[in-house]
Order: C-alpha cells, then sequence, then structure tokens
C-alpha cells in the first residue's frame, strides 16, 4: 500500500510541475520563441505581407489614421477604436473589410471616408496585418522600434496654393495661424491637428480660438412656424426632436414634424469635414509643407 501511495504521490507531482510549465509558456516550452511555429491567431498565420506594401502602409497609416487609431493602432486622442481587437480588421483577409471602411468611412460612429485610392487603402490593410502578426498575444502591441517618421515631403508653394483656395475663409497665415509651426514643432502633430481640426490651432485663450477649434461648440437655430427663433447649443438632434441649450444653462426641447419647425446648425469643424471628401495624400503633404514654415 505504501509503495501504490507514494508512486500516486510522484504521478501526481509530475502532472502538476507539466501544467506550472505550461502556463508558464502558454506559447510552447521555449517562450521566448515567436516563429511561426508558435502562432496561435489567424492574423499570425497568415503568409507575411510584402515588406514594400507594409512600409508605404505604414507611412499612409502615419499620416492618415494616427490622430484617430494611434500609432500602436490601439486606439488615438480623437476617439478611433482600438484596431488590433477589431473582429473586422481580425476577420479580415485580404483587404475585403478593411478598404470599404478606409474609402467610405463609417459616417454613424464618426469616422469620415480617407482620402486613399484602392492601393494606398490596401496598402493600409497589409500593414495593419503585419501588426497582428507581430502582436506577441491577441490585441497586445507589437514591439515598436521604427525611427521617427518625416514627414515634411510636400511641396510648401503647393500648399500654400491650397490654403488660399480652401482654408482663408476660416484662419489666416498672419492671423490664428501665426507662428502655429513654433507652437507644434512636430510635424506630424501639426499634420494630424490640422487634417482633423481636432485641437485648436490658434494663440490660445478665450480670444484666440479659431472657428476651427475643437473649443468652438455645435449651435443651431429653431424657428417656429409662428416666427419664433430660439438660439443656443445644439444638445441633440433627429427626426422626433430637437434640444438646445440656453445661455442661462436650461434645456429646451422642440418636437420636430418633417422639416418643422426650422432648424439652422452651425458646426465650427463641418469645413474640415467636408474638405476630407476631397483631400488627396498630395494636399495634406503640400499644406503640412507649408504649414511648417509658419514660425
Amino acid at each position: 500500500m505504501i509503495k501504490v501511495w507514494n508512486s500516486a504521490i510522484i504521478v501526481t507531482l509530475a502532472v502538476f510541475a507539466v501544467v506550472l510549465s505550461t502556463a508558464a509558456h502558454p506559447h510552447g516550452f521555449d517562450g521566448a520563441q515567436q516563429g511561426r511555429g508558435n502562432a496561435v491567431f489567424a492574423q499570425q498565420q497568415r503568409p507575411p505581407g510584402d515588406p514594400a506594401a507594409i512600409e508605404r502602409g505604414r507611412t499612409l497609416y502615419s499620416v492618415t489614421c494616427t490622430s484617430c487609431h494611434g500609432a500602436d493602432a490601439r486606439g488615438g486622442q480623437l476617439g478611433g477604436p482600438n484596431l488590433l481587437r477589431s473582429q473586422l480588421v481580425l476577420a479580415d483577409q485580404d483587404g475585403e473589410a478593411i478598404v470599404p471602411v478606409i474609402q467610405s468611412g463609417r459616417p454613424d460612429k464618426g469616422m469620415p471616408p480617407m482620402p486613399l485610392n484602392a492601393e494606398d487603402a490596401k496598402a493600409v490593410a497589409i500593414y495593419l496585418h503585419s501588426l497582428l502578426a507581430a502582436a506577441g498575444r491577441q490585441g497586445s502591441p507589437p514591439p515598436v522600434d521604427a525611427p521617427p517618421l518625416n514627414i515634411v515631403v510636400g511641396e510648401a508653394e503647393a500648399g500654400q496654393a491650397f490654403f488660399a483656395a480652401k482654408c482663408v475663409t476660416c484662419h489666416s497665415a498672419t492671423g490664428d495661424l501665426q507662428g502655429i509651426a513654433t507652437r507644434i514643432p512636430d510635424a506630424k502633430t501639426l499634420q494630424n491637428i490640422w487634417v482633423s481640426g481636432g485641437a485648436n490651432p490658434g494663440r490660445g485663450g478665450r480670444g484666440g480660438r479659431g472657428r476651427g477649434s475643437s473649443g468652438a461648440v455645435v449651435t443651431a437655430t429653431v424657428t417656429t412656424p409662428a416666427g419664433e427663433k430660439t438660439e443656443g447649443q445644439l444638445r441633440r438632434i433627429d427626426d422626433f426632436i430637437v434640444t438646445l441649450l440656453l445661455a442661462d444653462g436650461s434645456e429646451r426641447t422642440f418636437r420636430r414634424e418633417g422639416d418643422r419647425p426650422k432648424v439652422e446648425i452651425r458646426d465650427p469643424l463641418q469645413g474640415h469635414r467636408d474638405l476630407l471628401a476631397a483631400l488627396t495624400e498630395k494636399n495634406m503633404h503640400d499644406v503640412t509643407a507649408y504649414l511648417v514654415t509658419l514660425k
């Protein structure tokens, strides 16, 4: 009986040791090995992407997507979701799911269309696949060892011409944008700001806010069929109601029936949103090259 009992203990201890070892190295006994032989997720098992396409996608992602989705694709300062945990990105095989979202956007979730053609959008998809393949575990960030990217590659003269044609109704190089390159010395941050309109590019303070700043609010004027006008900050609008925050801090809600009452909305960032639909990659680089000269 003693020998049998001792044998049972030995077997139990051996099994326990195996369990502990497996828990310490969930991807195999060689915990440091990261080769595809130990890959357990679908994104780690796909063939490696073309290095040139990955590098191109990296550049496009950096200048187009980082402000919303972050440099490591885990979400950025403008509230974009974590792409490493996105079911759409994880399920995508060859850009068939990612490319349409890049080009058409998701207006219901606040994402505008991106000014990328099909080939560029596909390169971004390939780059995202490379991030997922490099991640140690599903949803974890890949190692970041790339050198800082110099994005000042556009033509300043062309950027000045574009600025004069599209931006001067709201901004001025000698007004709210004077010295912007000194206040925002990092070119990538500057580009993210002006493309999205997501931060105040002006001089700061209450009097320095430009109409394209994040401090400006969306306002509306509601005019009833009887001619009564009410103005305030827009809090909510849908097919059934419109709610305004009035100057005294109270709220007022109007029922809507078709186009009655009349609602006029003033969104200071609408110009930036409209611009995204026509903005090309060259336009972005050119305008950035121009703005970095405003010191």
